[in-house]
């Protein structure tokens, strides 16, 4: 059983950094792809950063592109998503996730294994 579990959210003020973390367990973690996703009031889960299982390839959302750096460290088996100025619409619920297969995916129906969820509130 996969299990994701993410920590660091809070509190800060709209140009404020924060470092999310998410450590799992239940599969071998360097063979599989992270994601973060996230999920604002109201609206639907958004795709916001991946990485490959070595680290070597990411792709981020364009909302966060150039804020926003997502790393892995598989001795650990944690991936984290370092984010630097910070905007009240990056307000969100913030989730990690990986696939059941190996592959890097931008949709959130693409992925079975999900975190329980880190709340991250930027205030203007």
């Amino acid at each position: 059983q996969v299990q994701l579990v993410e920590s660091g959210g809070g509190s800060v003020q709209a140009g404020g950094s924060l470092r999310l973390s998410c450590v799992a367990s239940g599969r071998t973690f360097s063979h599989y792809a992270m994601a973060w996703l996230r999920q604002a009031p109201g609206k639907e889960e958004e795709f916001v950063a991946t990485i490959n299982w070595s680290g070597g390839l990411t792709n981020y959302a364009d909302s966060v592109k150039g804020r926003f750096t997502i790393s892995r460290d598989n001795a650990k088996s944690t991936v984290y998503l370092q984010m630097k100025e910070l905007k009240p619409e990056d307000t969100a619920v913030y989730y990690c996730a990986t696939p059941s297969t190996n592959g890097v995916y931008y949709s959130p129906e693409s992925y079975r294994y999900w975190g329980q969820g880190t709340q991250v509130t930027v205030s203007s």
